[in-house]
């Protein structure tokens, strides 16, 4: 089985999570979506869960990273603010950024795993 390693950043407020991989691709998803329900689907989660990581992030930045609308004849939907599309970008420089650094090491850390 062919085992893929790399490091995972989460940025912590207090207890919380307030960025990182899931809620990363999360965010990703409803940008491609326009929808929590839908972005959910894809990632084989359930609605209240993905709701729970969007209400998580927006209750952690300084403005909303995603933005909802109530369904109805006009169907709802979510979409991800020109804020919540910076932080993203910017989390994924930090991902590469921090996957960088720690290259050196992290081959030398493999040769310690059971593979």
């Amino acid at each position: 089985m062919d085992k893929q390693l790399k490091p995972r950043l989460r940025i912590l407020l207090g207890a919380d999570i307030a960025i990182g991989p899931g809620k990363a691709d999360l965010l990703d998803a409803v940008a491609r979506s326009g929808s929590i329900a839908a972005a959910a689907r894809e990632m084989g989660m359930s609605y209240r869960r993905a709701w729970l990581l969007v209400d998580t992030m927006n209750r952690s930045f300084r403005t909303p990273l995603v933005e909802t609308a109530k369904g109805g004849t006009s169907g709802g939907g979510a979409r991800v603010t020109e804020f919540g599309l910076d932080v993203l970008s910017r989390y994924r420089a930090m991902e590469l950024t921090a996957a960088a650094a720690v290259a050196a090491e992290m081959r030398e850390f493999t040769k310690l795993l059971a593979t």
